[in-house]
Parts: structure tokens; sequence; C-alpha cells
């Protein structure tokens, strides 16, 4: 255990992220969750915006709320809707203070500096005893660096992997010298790191006193503490085999953190680009990927250009023209299926 930045709050170095929570049972929650309590994690990270995780979450702590560090966080500016806000959090966990409370992705400083912004509220809630400490979050360092160099914030987060590499350069390393408590989130790139142990013991080498990660089974539980607790810094190879792995996945591709979600026509996005990504990277895989994709309620082909889902997306990736590229990766021409189908009787009376 250690404090979080200058904080009274002692913390596991490993959080639990909430987002997978929404695809959980109550009761495949609470397992999940207890889990993590048993092995030592004493911090959970979740969101008014991840469906009923905040409820999950209150239902596997019930009996030990005290015992735990609660963060959720909206991506409200204005301080109005963010005192509702706070008051339905407060509600859905049954507790009567949160500890950490967050302004979520942050995109426009001004506006939550304004009279009558979210800083306004989350200062009078702090006062009143309703939150124990005002976090922020974002995927731009450039705008966390300048939110937590106006002294109001007394945490940070932000993505800490092998790839999104722009906070090590000057948020971190300020965060740290102005003693705010470093949250981590990202460490394996929304699981499309093919080794996710790599990626969890880069982020541990980092300045972060917690680094949250999604686990949506005991076994992910078990796996991920026993990385930390046997932890070791990257050896040369195991770099460099991150390193490698980083330069294929580039900058233009999807993290998997469903911010785009839900969409208008019911794409399921982060899977289709996934998908695309994948047989892209393993190409003795694409009949599978293929299938896979083929067999989707909706295919990229079903989506409107609505353009919500760029709105919604931290990363400011073009969705709308990646899915058209996912959809021809992932949709082979007669010609191609034709040429498999004789790569198949040759290879047979061959072999």
């Amino acid at each position: 255990m250690a404090k979080i930045g200058k904080t009274d709050l002692d913390a596991f170095r490993l959080g639990l992220g909430g987002i997978p929570f929404m695809n959980l049972s109550f009761h495949q929650a609470r397992e999940v969750i207890s889990a993590a309590a048993a092995g030592g994690i004493n911090l959970a990270d979740t969101a008014e915006g991840y469906g009923d995780s905040e409820e999950k979450l209150a239902f596997a702590l019930k009996p030990k709320r005290d015992q735990f560090i609660i963060a959720t966080k909206s991506p409200t500016t204005d301080g109005k809707v963010m005192r509702k806000a706070i008051d339905q959090s407060l509600f859905r966990f049954g507790t009567d203070y949160i500890d950490i409370y967050q302004i979520q992705t942050l995109i426009s400083l001004p506006d939550v500096l304004a009279p009558g912004g979210a800083l306004e509220a989350l200062q009078d809630a702090k006062r009143a005893g309703k939150i124990r400490y005002i976090g922020v979050t974002g995927h731009r360092a450039s705008v966390l660096v300048e939110a937590i160099r106006t002294g109001n914030f007394d945490t940070v987060q932000a993505p800490i992997n092998i790839v999104d590499r722009e906070s090590e350069q000057e948020l971190l390393p300020l965060a740290k010298q102005l003693g705010l408590g470093i949250l981590g989130m990202k460490p394996i790139c929304g699981g499309t790191l093919d080794n996710p142990a790599l990626g969890l013991k880069f982020c541990l080498n980092s300045v972060a006193d917690v680094i949250f990660c999604g686990m949506k089974s005991v076994a992910e539980v078990e796996e991920n503490l026993a990385i930390v607790n046997s932890f070791r810094p990257l050896t040369a190879l195991e770099e460099d085999e991150l390193l490698a792995e980083a330069s294929q996945l580039g900058k233009q591709f999807c993290r998997r953190c469903e911010y785009c979600l839900p969409c208008p026509e019911g794409l399921a996005i982060p899977k289709i680009l996934w998908l695309a990504n994948y047989k892209h990277r393993y190409p003795e895989r694409e009949i599978w990927t293929e299938d896979e994709y083929r067999y989707l309620d909706k295919l990229a082909t079903d989506c409107q250009e609505c353009g919500e889902c760029e709105e919604k997306c931290p990363y400011d990736l073009p969705i709308r023209q990646m899915l058209k590229e996912a959809h021809d990766e992932l949709s082979p021409t007669p010609k191609q299926v034709a040429k498999r189908r004789l790569g198949k009787v040759i290879r047979r009376i061959r072999g």
C-alpha cells in the first residue's frame, strides 16, 4: 500500500477498472470484485456512464465500504448537472461520501472553471463532505497539463502504456512535482496487446500510484495480481517485444474503451475494428475473423455516418472511414474465396 499523491488514501498498486462490470451480472461482478479485494486491491474506478457499474460495485462492497476506495466521474462541465451527477452517484452507491470524484475525459477547461461550472460544484461537494478529493481524467496530455497547473485537482488520470507515450513528456513529471495522485489507465491498450503481462509491467515501471485494469473474471484478477506481486522491471528482450508490437499498432487504432457506444444503428464498433486489426496482424486467422464479422447482427455497411461515434471518441479517430476499411478487410471478394478453396484442394492432394 502507498499514498495516492498528497491525499491520505492508501491504495494497492493495481486498481479495478469499472467498464467490464457493464457486461457482467451482479453475481459475476461480485465474484470479480471480491477476488480483487481478497488479493489486496482496494480501489475501483467507474463512472456514471458505465451502465450499472456503480450499482454492481455497491452491491459487492456493501459489507466493506469503509475498506474500499471508490472513484467515479462525470463528463459534464456544467455545475448544475455535476451537482445532480454527484447526488445520483451517492444514491447508486448507497453511501454518504465518494473518495475521488473526477471530471471525465476533459476537453474544455474554460467551461469547467467558469462561474457555475463543474469545478465549482465539485468544490461545494467537497466542502459538504460528499466527496473527499477532486480528480480529472482525459486522453489529451496537453489539456490535463493545463488543468493540473491550476492547482484545483488532487488526482489526475491518464493513459499509460507502450503506445500512448505523450503523458511521459510533461504531464507525469509535472503531476509528480505537484504531488498529485497519478492514476494510470489503458495499460494494455484496451486489450489489443498480445502479451498483457508485459503491458502491465511497463505501466508498473511508471510513476503512477495506481494502475487501473479492467478485469472481467476471477482468473484475470488472479493473473494480474500475480504480475504485481512478483513484479520485476522489463528485460531488454521484453521491452523490444513490446516496442515491436507498438510499431505494428501505430497511433490510429481502437483502444476498445467503448466511449463510442451506443451506436444509433446498433453497430458493435469496437469489435468490428478489433477484428479488422486482428486479421491484418495475423492473416493466418483470416477465416475465423471473417466468420466472426459475418455473423454480427450489424455490419459496417449499416453505418449511416451520423458521426456520433467520432464526437465521443477520446482519441479523435476517423471511425466512419475506419469502419469502411474494416468492412473491406473482413469481406473477401469471390476471387479471394475461390483462390482459398483451390489452395485447400491442392494441399489436400499433396497431403
